[in-house]
């Protein structure tokens, strides 16, 4: 039997590849707030509810009909290049279709929400989606193989159009078409890399027995996909009929600001646990070990940045954005506790996926959605905006109970080190937010802005000295790393490699 030279070990690709997301996720967040700050000094509240009507409208279309294609593909152990055109062919049929159903609903929306100037931009922004329709789809290969250096090209460039584009048109038009502008340019700077990094050229295809096989694995991620789509913009459905743009407007920055950090750091983990889990899906005890590494190192990095939030939302509010954004600083501080869930729920739904079980997703989604549309109502008559915010966080932390249940039944994992991987990161942003909130009460006197990084820092280091001690002197656990939750799954791979020699 001949032996098979490996010149790059799985395990170390997964490692290079983890560090690669990690940059792309720091810089393409780095460009987006930096863009929210800019653009929320520039323009109105009422611009961005705007915005957020449309991109609801857009975002219920594409929802309902998503095929769950991507990752389908990226679940497949088997060679996938005979399904690639029919997925990429139904993708560009489904995005026509959508961008006329806008086109036509338009108006009805505007009149829905009593706002007329919501109907251009509804229709102008469906464009979008036929330019995601037409991207290569040979960019699956990135996910599916690991080569996230290449993911992170194509990502950043539309990320860096986007910015450019959006900041120069809001200087010059000061409107809501700043950001419609930005959202396009980007998407079609993707178009057009997605065709210059990878060799794949996608054709159509009549083919259609293929889309029907993934849509056998998709049907549960449209499911899943309606769901939280549900879950995430229902509510901005209720806030924009029930009190207008410019609410609208607050709630969704309030929403973005408090969720961006927390979650990104969840979905940049899951960009590469998702084909790790399928690969370690016959080996129960690996797969526990790398799930708890990733939940540990997810809560570790999340729950100081949620706590920083919570803590420095006014300061941040007031400095970087303006007194006209004030009235939301409450809604961002309850909706960081939304961040946290989610941050935690996000690692459940690559386990699943990987685990070809997308169906406990949506089951669990469902009940999240019902929670969520009993509560909303009395929780808005009784506290308002508020009201809206403190329904999402408690329908998110009943609902996610379950996935708990979940997690501990397929890993065989015992209960009592799960809630140890999130005692630990709990425990220590509390001393920093208390410490920091007994800073804030003394000292008034220094400039605010050197005052705002001096108190993130101090908390920085009070989470790092405590989590130390509980980890280090206290010996609970072990100290965690990135590269060694990556490279957790090393045997396990090597081993793949072995039965080829």
């Amino acid at each position: 039997m001949t032996e098979i030279v490996i010149e790059k070990p799985l395990s170390h690709l997964v490692v290079k590849s983890g560090f690669w997301v990690f940059g792309s996720r720091v810089i393409e967040r780095s460009f987006y707030i930096t863009r929210l700050i800019i653009l929320a000094r520039i323009l109105d509240p009422h611009d961005f509810g705007l915005l957020g009507i449309a991109m609801v409208t857009m975002l219920t279309l594409e929802n309902f009909s998503q095929t769950g294609f991507q990752a389908a593909l990226i679940q497949k152990k088997e060679n996938i290049e005979e399904y690639l055109n029919s997925a990429w062919t139904v993708g560009i049929i489904r995005g026509s279709i959508l961008l006329i159903i806008l086109y036509f609903v338009a108006p009805y929306v505007a009149i829905f929400f009593k706002i007329p100037q919501a109907e251009p931009i509804i229709r102008v922004i469906g464009f979008s989606i036929l330019l995601q329709a037409f991207t290569n789809i040979g960019i699956i290969y990135f996910q599916k193989e690991l080569e996230f250096n290449k993911q992170f090209i194509y990502q950043i460039s539309g990320t860096l159009i986007d910015f450019v584009v959006a900041v120069s048109a809001a200087l010059l038009l000061r409107s809501v078409w700043a950001l419609v502008f930005g959202l396009l340019a980007g998407n079609a700077t993707r178009l057009v890399v997605s065709y210059f990094i990878h060799p794949y050229r996608p054709r159509l295809s009549s083919d259609f027995g293929k889309a029907k096989e993934l849509f056998g694995f998709g049907k549960w991620l449209l499911g899943s996909s309606i769901l939280v789509f549900l879950i995430t913009q229902g509510d901005d459905f209720f806030v924009g009929k029930l009190l207008g743009a410019t609410m609208l407007g607050f709630y969704q920055m309030a929403y973005k600001i408090s969720n961006t950090p927390t979650t990104e750091i969840t979905h940049a983990i899951s960009q590469i646990t998702f084909p790790t889990y399928s690969k370690l899906q016959e080996n129960i005890s690996k797969l526990r070990e790398v799930y708890l590494k990733t939940l540990q190192l997810t809560t570790l990095l999340s729950f100081p940045l949620a706590g920083l939030i919570f803590i420095l939302a006014p300061d941040f509010t007031k400095i970087f954005l303006g007194e006209k954004w004030m009235p939301m600083v409450p809604v961002m501080q309850v909706l960081v506790l939304f961040g946290i869930i989610r941050s935690i729920a996000a690692t459940v739904g690559p386990l699943f996926q990987g685990l070809g079980k997308p169906q406990f997703n949506t089951k669990l989604q469902f009940a999240q959605l019902i929670l969520l549309s009993i509560l909303i109502y009395p929780f808005y008559v009784r506290w308002g905006l508020l009201g809206v915010s403190f329904a999402v966080v408690l329908a998110a932390l009943i609902a996610n109970l379950g996935s708990v249940y979940l997690i501990v039944k397929i890993t065989r994992c015992e209960i009592h080190n799960f809630i140890r991987v999130l005692t630990i990161p709990l425990i220590s942003v509390a001393i920093m937010v208390l410490s920091i909130s007994i800073l804030k009460s003394h000292y008034h006197y220094v400039s605010r802005i050197l005052l705002f990084f001096l108190y993130a820092v101090i908390g920085i280091w009070i989470y790092s000295f405590i989590t130390y001690l509980f980890f280090g002197y206290f010996s609970i656990g072990t100290q965690i790393t990135l590269k060694e939750i990556l490279t957790s799954i090393r045997y396990m791979l090597n081993h793949r490699h072995q039965k080829l020699s």
